[in-house]
């Protein structure tokens, strides 16, 4: 019988999760504890499984410290280790965000408190990116939003830290997915209708062109749902969506649901080429699986460009439609996602368990 059909209640199913080192097992949530070592552990920890007859199932973290076991130092159950690193890279990020010229990483290793080979896979592991990487995303949003504003080219890209224009017009694509003057113009001329509904993961904005949806957003407040669609098209003219587009609003909301399927839509996507291959890979990703970044980065032809996969995942416009949810870490670890850990978690969760269904 597949896991995802057995009883929520049943250890059966819970140990079966264990010896599959699964994070986001199609489960109630549970940790367990190994008798002969007084620890617990979440359901996917990398360290090596104990014997059916040493383990034990607690509900939540108090349950398992009330029976007298101690988090594990790998797993970090009680997210104590994650939630000190989370607020290290996040000041890393405002130092970043700050500064005008890139700071060293020794510097940015020093202020968070960490060697400096240690920072930086940590920075990586949670933004997805490396530190010289997320300052050029800054530089770039700031040109971008200098550009929207009417800003003359030239004072754009020395205000945004550039030494010379030749540096953006060397790589428009790289920089801004396109050139500096089609970036000032911000979809000028363009109109988007948007539709704005609630979801089982929150508020959920779905804007889209004449030629298709162009972004899904959800899990935030109207107004950063709104302000992120009009960063990306800052002089293009948003109105209220008609009723085409109010039916695909609600084929999001039931995905969102209850997942049954690939969420096809009619898009409109603006990316570079190297981008747009990797949304198209993504959605390549059969329902109800996940991949590493690296075996993705393979599965392209670029095994030598993991980190550029992942920013291109994190630049995904069209979440759920392009499902850059179901990209993981190397030991499964459900790293950064642009709407929240917690959220991916609950998606996965849902795609294997309806897999699991459809496959019984």
């Amino acid at each position: 019988m597949p896991d995802a059909l057995l009883p929520l209640d049943t250890d059966e199913a819970r140990w079966r999760a264990v010896l599959a080192r699964d994070p986001a097992p199609p489960l109630a949530p549970f940790l367990y504890a190994v008798t002969t070592q007084g620890v617990f552990c979440r359901p996917g920890c990398p360290s090596r499984p104990p014997l059916r007859k040493n383990t034990r199932f607690f509900a939540d973290v108090p349950a398992a410290e009330a029976a007298g076991f101690r988090a594990c130092r790998r797993c970090d159950p009680k997210g104590e280790r994650a939630a000190l690193h989370a607020a290290a890279v996040a000041a890393a990020c405002d130092l970043i965000e700050q500064e005008e010229a890139m700071p060293g990483l020794e510097r940015l290793a020093a202020h968070a408190g960490y060697a400096k080979h240690h920072f930086l896979r940590m920075f990586r592991d949670i933004t997805g990116v490396t530190p010289r990487s997320y300052a050029e995303s800054v530089r770039a949003r700031r040109l971008s939003a200098a550009l929207a504003e009417g800003a003359r080219v030239v004072d754009a890209v020395a205000g945004a830290g550039y030494g010379s224009e030749s540096r953006v017009y060397e790589q428009p694509s790289r920089v801004l997915g396109m050139t500096p003057g089609a970036a000032r113009r911000g979809g000028e001329g363009e109109v988007i209708r948007v539709s704005l509904a609630e979801s089982a993961l929150g508020p959920l904005l779905v804007g889209a062109t004449g030629k298709g949806v162009c972004f899904i957003g959800f899990g935030e407040g109207e107004d950063a749902l709104r302000g992120d669609l009009a960063s990306r098209f800052p002089r293009a003219r948003i109105e209220p969506a008609d009723a085409a587009l109010a039916a695909i609003v609600q084929q999001v909301v039931a995905f969102i649901e209850e997942p049954r399927a690939a969420l096809a839509l009619p898009l409109d996507l603006r990316g570079t080429a190297f981008q747009r291959q990797v949304w198209e890979g993504l959605a390549r990703i059969p329902f109800g699986e996940t991949r590493h970044y690296a075996e993705f980065a393979a599965s392209l032809g670029r095994p030598d460009a993991t980190r550029a996969v992942a920013r291109a995942c994190a630049r995904n416009p069209v979440g759920l439609a392009i499902p850059c949810h179901r990209v993981v870490g190397k030991n499964g670890d459900l790293t950064g996602y642009r709407w929240g850990v917690e959220r991916k978690r609950e998606l996965l969760a849902k795609e294997r368990q309806a897999a699991g269904k459809a496959a019984a």
